[in-house]
């Protein structure tokens, strides 16, 4: 005898919070669309202009401090003997570790399909580019002569007549990071194309024909075709796996810059994946701090989610504790080692003159991101928002107390010393940010600040889970014709 099958009943709310929505509100792609494009299409608010005044003021005042170093020389920085590195190598550390959310966001999250990724991956990934290039502006000054910056690559030197010395780890530093921001950059111009071209189109639409062919200059040539979308998305998952291999081994090649060394506190093989945790640590903290205020200013609550603000918490409370773990790790081994020199340093450092910065970045790195384990707190935007900065000041106190404290106290107590920033160093760190917020600005104004081809692909694959309804404008289709 033949029997109908029928579906069993599904909780909807229940389905709806294992699987809460990407996109929230009910929207069709083509106000998902809407949305998106009058960012860049709408007129300029006046809240941007002031942003972009204060932004391009403060990357002025960087400027202004550059060209007096350029004039003066080194001098003007604070460092001097026993503390030879300071803020120089601190800040470039800091910012190749901010940039380190948008490649793992970008590359590791896509190749593991993790769908929630495409509402923040465009600017995740804007915010290396911009990160690197605040990073860049150390190795190149700290030289003394930045004209001869090309003496660090490796070409033909006639002005040497010799060539670079590959076992500096300044040579590694210059191979990772041009490489990292190179692939980087053509990641996040591999992702642009589609949304260039629905700018074009929208453009050509409007009658803006100038607009229209610089945009199509721009988007070489798509159009939306199947051949064109099969050759993405090969090409994206290459640059996927090339980019992959990049999230360990850049901040691993920094960390060599100490971990090569017979300093105590430095000679150590914990640095590289230590580092590389901490970078994803800081780095997704920078990125809940301006997606945030992004999301706020430009009314992308519903495309930015209490869902992103979740998974991107999960991620900053686990490599918090892995930093945590670093943190002891050292000391046990200072101790374990036998080592006096090594015992001292790591003591000095929780309890000599800086004992202050150490406090500090012990619990703003370890200790505020314990309150993550509750769902309410990590969803909250407030919250978030507040141990987002928590975190970015802990992860520069982090680098500088690696840094100082390891050099301010030499074998010899004669030579001992405290370091102290000048005006100079302040001003040019300060000014980086003004320069980083200069170039987000920019990138909210003229790129759409969200994936519109990867968000419109995760609001189809959220339509087939369990609980949602189909995508508004679109036919539902049901497997066997069952309602």
């Amino acid at each position: 005898m033949a029997t109908t099958a029928t579906l069993p009943q599904i909780n909807k709310p229940l389905a709806q919070e294992l699987n809460p929505s990407l996109v929230e509100g009910n929207l069709s792609y083509h106000e998902v669309t809407e949305q998106v494009c009058e960012i860049v299409e709408g007129a300029v608010h006046r809240n941007w202009y002031i942003g972009f005044a204060i932004s391009f003021s403060i990357f002025l005042m960087m400027v202004g401090m550059l060209g007096y170093q350029l004039f003066t020389g080194v001098g003007v920085w604070g460092n001097n003997a026993p503390v030879a590195w300071a803020w120089d190598i601190t800040n470039f550390v800091f910012w190749i570790g901010i940039g380190h959310a948008g490649t793992l966001i970008s590359a590791v999250l896509f190749l593991f399909r993790q769908k929630w990724r495409t509402s923040i991956n465009r600017a995740a990934e804007a915010m290396t580019l911009f990160a690197v290039a605040c990073a860049a502006i150390y190795p190149v000054m700290h030289t003394g002569r930045p004209w001869r910056t090309y003496w660090l690559f490796p070409v033909p030197n006639l002005d040497l007549n010799m060539w670079q010395n590959f076992r500096s780890p300044l040579m590694w530093d210059v191979f990772a990071i041009s490489t990292y921001g190179s692939v980087s950059a053509v990641f996040w111009y591999m992702g642009l194309i589609p949304d260039l071209a629905t700018l074009r189109d929208r453009a050509a639409v409007a009658g803006k024909h100038t607009r229209a062919m610089i945009l199509g200059v721009f988007s070489l040539g798509w159009r939306f075709s199947a051949r064109h979308w099969t050759n993405y998305e090969k090409m994206y998952l290459l640059l996927a796996a090339i980019s992959t291999p990049l999230v360990l081994s850049v901040h691993s090649i920094v960390s060599f810059d100490f971990a090569t060394s017979v300093i105590p506190g430095w000679h150590t093989t914990i640095f590289p994946p230590y580092f590389v945790a901490g970078a994803v640590f800081s780095g997704f903290a920078m990125v809940q701090t301006l997606l945030l205020v992004t999301r706020w200013a430009l009314g992308l609550e519903n495309l930015i989610t209490s869902k992103h603000l979740d998974n991107m918490n999960k991620i900053i409370l686990a490599t918090g504790m892995i930093v945590g773990y670093a943190y002891a790790t050292e000391f046990f081994i200072a101790w374990y080692s036998a080592n006096q020199y090594e015992r001292f340093v790591f003591f000095n450092r929780a309890f000599g003159p800086y004992w202050w910065a150490y406090a500090l970045m012990v619990s703003c790195n370890v200790l505020s991101p314990q309150i993550f384990w509750v769902k309410s707190l990590r969803t909250n935007v407030i919250v978030t928002f507040i141990m987002s900065i928590f975190v970015n000041i802990g992860m520069w106190f982090e680098r500088f107390v690696i840094i100082a404290s390891s050099l301010h106290r030499d074998f010899m107590p004669s030579s001992w010393g405290y370091f102290q920033p000048s005006y100079v160093d302040i001003c040019t760190f300060i000014g980086t940010f003004g320069f980083f917020m200069t170039l987000f600005l920019l990138f909210l104004r003229f790129i759409p600040c969200i994936a519109l081809s990867e968000v419109k692909g995760a609001m189809a694959a959220q339509a087939h889970l369990p609980g949602h309804e189909p995508v508004k404008g679109t036919t539902p289709v049901h497997a066997g014709g069952h309602h």
